[in-house]
């Protein structure tokens, strides 16, 4: 037959893995071999949620233990009440001295930093503790532990601590509530801002505000003492020194009146000595009287040449300048009449005389300043003349002087220097005094401590979040590593990716007390299965007569056997002819399902290889309609070989002549060549994979020695399947549910209207019972492993 593809879609019972798959010839599904398989699958939240679903009681109990150990936490741990005080940084601006100049100091961060240090400083801590009695203080030097399960009952029937006050030292005391204030206490700069926040945390809210509001007063009242002192040892030392310079002054005072009495220097009270001052009085007034004389000169000079009218003193003289006003009318009066009158006229005569006398008194006026500017000449040269004398002789004495005064001026200059030395002290010392008296603060306080109302710590809501959270993430650890650590195989679809088989049906988990209703019952949740079992092998079987299965299994107990006697109960439904050969000859079960004995059988046909008739004889109808079976016979030493021999091929040849449907049911795989051997002759083969019972490998390793035998694997069966446990295809549990319960609850009431009593578990079903088929043949296979 020439190869098809024929596209396979599972209407109603056609298992879900076989669905769009394409099959060729035999019906075998194109599948590259082993092909390498991711699984690790993309995020997909429905698959999540399926997780989610079947770990659900893990789940919720893992979160109701994170719940109770948040509360558990929460009551075990001591309230904390936290109260904040503010405390702004002053920087100290620069002081300016009279004979210094300071830069002012730029606000940087290393002021508050050292601010925050000194807070937290040892010395401050002993500051608060003296400063509130904290060391006898027995609530605050031994609070309740901060996480006990004690603070339980502590809280609930408010006990206190036993500790005694008296059973420690006052030392000891100390270094205790020191240690306490500074581990509580938190300083923290507020950004951009030079403002501290001043936290502490006390189990007694009102001790918490208290300390809060201390720490920063101390800071203050720490900075103001230190100020203070450091202020008090300056003036001390000024002092010191003013008394030292003020002796070092009336040492240099005598010691310079002594040499001026001794040099006979007379002291003016100035940096000038007594010559000095009378050479400069005499230059003055030698240099008045130069200016005189010179002054006279001009004047006398200015009489030689007639021009006597013209001197100023005249020109000031209000008598000479009323003569020459006079003498001025009286011209014009008789140069006026001197047109009528002629100057014989007496009245014309009159006025010529007064005329005359105006212009003598005139002269005589000139005279007298003439002749008293030629005795103040005389006068300023005679004054001249004696004060140059007086200065040669000052001039002789001065230079006699400028010996005795070398000496006398370095006695002047440390005489300066003490007495200026001595001023700038005296200042100082009263500019200590004003500043110990005000003792400016370098800090002030913004805002005082609020009494806390409520505790900052333990937070039930967040504790019980945080223990939500933690297990939650518990869960989501375990399961993760639940399933990547899980060997074995839970849904098809890791079948499918792992063994790169289609998966042609999902055989039920059965409970042990509803195995004899499920039996008998054609339309039971295991009946359906197996029937949808057959349909997906007919369709991967392709087209043309179904000719010979082997059923298979990677280890035992995975209910091959039992999958055999289902599959040749539906076939023979159909009206097909099936004979059943029982090829494990090892551990034989075929018998036992069909409740026959095995004294002859499969290993007696390869054994003494009997004729045409024998083997007739040894093809036994059972106890179903349309359906034989070929027994294993005697248990060989040498299974094998009987298996490989050419008998074991004629044997399946002639009875695929005379049977539409031979099934064989061989022995597992692993660790045996039997399997392997059959697979070969076989047309198809069907590997049984029990669920959450063999492992990946060994299931990978049994389909690799099937393939490595050259046996046509057209899927697997996924046996002891809980649809109710499965993570996320819902399609899977719809047809655990619905489908194969279809029509269940029309027979229960059917069978209660009757009247009728359970029906007896049939011979059959016995066989079943025996394989184990359920939960107690997986058990079965795991003592079979460790065997």
């Amino acid at each position: 037959m020439s190869e098809q593809n024929i596209p396979i879609s599972a209407p109603g019972g056609l298992a879900p893995g076989l669905r769009g798959q394409t099959v060729g010839f035999a019906g075998r599904p194109q599948f590259s071999d082993f092909e390498a398989v991711n699984d690790e699958e993309s995020f997909d939240p429905l698959r999540l949620f399926y997780f989610v679903l079947q770990y659900r009681w893990m789940i919720g109990i893992l979160l109701v233990i994170g719940l109770a150990a948040g509360f558990v936490f929460t009551k075990a741990q001591t309230p904390q009440y936290q109260a904040s005080s503010r405390l702004e940084i002053l920087v100290p601006s620069a002081r300016v001295f009279q004979d210094i100049e300071v830069v002012s100091e730029s606000k940087d961060m290393r002021a508050f930093l050292t601010a925050r240090e000194r807070l937290t400083s040892r010395t401050l801590a002993q500051h608060v503790v003296l400063s509130l009695g904290l060391a006898d203080n027995r609530a605050f030097l031994f609070p309740p532990p901060s996480f006990s399960l004690d603070n339980i009952l502590r809280r609930a029937f408010h006990l206190e601590s036993s500790t005694r006050l008296e059973d420690f030292t006052p030392e000891e005391r100390m270094s205790i509530a020191v240690d306490r204030v500074r581990r509580n206490m938190s300083v923290n700069l507020i950004n951009s801002t030079s403002i501290l926040g001043i936290t502490f945390k006390d189990p007694n809210p009102r001790i918490a505000r208290m300390i809060a509001d201390q720490i920063a007063q101390s800071y203050i009242d720490q900075r103001v003492d230190q100020i203070g002192a450091t202020s008090e040892l300056a003036r001390q030392f000024i002092e010191d020194q003013v008394a030292q310079v003020k002796a070092k002054l009336q040492t240099s005072e005598q010691a310079l009146v002594d040499y001026a009495k001794q040099a006979g220097i007379a002291v003016t009270g100035t940096d000038q000595s007594l010559i000095d001052s009378s050479i400069q009085a005499i230059n003055g007034a030698l240099s008045e009287a130069i200016k005189d004389r010179l002054k006279y000169e001009a004047q006398a000079k200015q009489i030689s040449n007639g021009r006597g009218g013209s001197l100023e003193e005249a020109l000031r003289s209000e008598g000479l300048q009323r003569l020459r006003s006079d003498i001025a009318s009286l011209n014009a009066e008789y140069q006026q009449k001197l047109r009528v009158y002629k100057p014989g006229f007496p009245e014309m005569q009159q006025l010529q005389a007064q005329i005359t006398e105006m212009r003598r008194q005139y002269e005589d006026g000139i005279a007298l300043i003439v002749d008293g500017i030629q005795l103040r000449l005389e006068e300023a040269s005679v004054r001249e003349a004696d004060l140059r004398a007086q200065l040669v002789n000052l001039q002789a004495e001065q230079v006699a002087f400028q010996d005795k005064n070398i000496q006398y001026s370095i006695l002047k200059r440390e005489l300066d220097s003490n007495r200026i030395q001595y001023e700038s002290l005296i200042g100082k010392m009263n500019e200590v005094g004003v500043a110990s008296e005000l003792r400016t603060k370098n800090a002030t306080i913004v805002d005082n401590a609020v009494l806390p109302g409520a505790p900052v710590s333990p937070r039930m809501p967040i504790n019980l979040a945080l223990g939500a959270i933690l297990s939650l993430f518990t869960s989501a650890v375990v399961i993760y590593v639940r399933e990547k650590l899980s060997n074995t195989f839970v849904s098809p679809d890791q079948v499918e990716k792992t063994l790169s088989l289609p998966v042609l049906g999902l055989l039920p988990y059965v409970d042990e007390q509803q195995r004899a209703e499920i039996a008998d019952n054609p339309k039971s949740e295991l009946s359906e299965a197996y029937r949808s079992l057959r349909t997906s092998i007919q369709f991967a079987s392709g087209e043309g007569p179904l000719g010979t299965f082997l059923i298979t299994s990677s280890v035992p107990f995975e209910g091959k056997s039992t999958t055999v006697f289902k599959l040749a109960q539906d076939f023979a439904q159909l009206n097909k002819k099936v004979v059943v050969i029982d090829g494990d000859l090892r551990k034989p079960k075929v018998h036992r399902l069909f409740g026959l004995d095995n004294t002859l059988g499969l290993s007696d046909i390869l054994l003494h290889g009997d004729g045409n008739e024998n083997v007739t004889r040894l093809i036994r109808q059972t106890g179903m309609e349309g359906v034989w079976t070929i027994t294993s016979g005697t248990i060989p030493s040498n299974p094998a070989d009987l298996l490989a021999s050419q008998r074991m091929a004629a044997l399946i040849d002639s009875l695929l002549q005379r049977f539409d449907v031979v099934l064989i049911d061989a022995p597992p795989v692993l660790g045996l060549a039997d399997a392997p051997i059959l697979a070969r002759l076989a047309r198809n083969t069907l590997l049984i994979v029990s669920t959450n019972q063999v492992t990946r490998n060994t299931a990978i390793g049994a389909l690799k020695r099937l393939r490595a035998a050259g046996a046509n694997v057209i899927g697997a069966a996924m046996s002891k399947f809980t649809a109710s446990k499965f993570d996320y295809s819902y399609s899977y549990r719809y047809m655990s549910q619905v489908y194969y319960s279809y029509g269940n609850d029309a027979l229960q009431l059917e069978g209660r209207d009757e009247g009728k009593k359970p029906r007896k578990q049939s011979s059959n079903w016995l066989s079943l019972r025996a394989l184990g088929l359920g939960r107690n043949s997986a058990a079965g296979g795991d003592r079979n492993r460790s065997r």
